[in-house]
């Protein structure tokens, strides 16, 4: 059976930073069509709640952190242990779908600022999509997901 981490947001669940969802009913009906078993993930709403704060990817002088912009504080420490936790718990996932341009999720798609909030690239990781890629899990923001699969 194959396994495939999603964003909960994609799947419906209200847990985007504003409290809506994302839903993409041609991406789970894809994903159900190809055999995945789909297990949701968000690492941002146990650490911070729904709603909550909007964040910002940031090169720092301790690389690239995810930053609130409400207070600057360093959200990164609570979205990197969540995904720790979640693929030591999930060892069998092989596909990877983050949501688009997030900070947390995103595959080569969120924003990098500098200190000045300044873009410095759109073709960032988010901090969850980077645990994935680095466990050689394959990865693909939903977009380019969709897109591949009606090549």
């Amino acid at each position: 059976m194959k396994k495939a981490a999603v964003s909960a947001c994609l799947t419906g669940r209200a847990c985007r930073y504003d409290g809506s969802d994302n839903r993409n009913e041609n991406l789970l009906s894809r994903l159900e069509e190809a055999g995945y078993v789909i297990v949701p993930f968000c690492p941002e709403e146990p650490a911070f709640g729904t709603p909550r704060p909007t964040m910002d990817l940031v090169e720092t002088d301790r690389g690239v952190r995810a930053l609130s912009n409400k207070n600057g504080q360093d959200l990164s420490f609570a979205i990197e242990g969540y995904a720790h936790k979640f693929f030591d718990e999930h060892d069998d996932i092989v596909l990877f779908i983050g949501k688009d341009r997030s900070p947390s999720c995103g595959v080569c798609s969120a924003r990098v600022y500098d200190a000045d909030k300044t873009l410095l690239s759109d073709k960032g990781c988010g901090l969850m999509a980077a645990e994935a890629i680095e466990r050689g899990i394959e990865a693909y923001d939903a977009e380019r997901y969709l897109d591949e699969e009606t090549k």
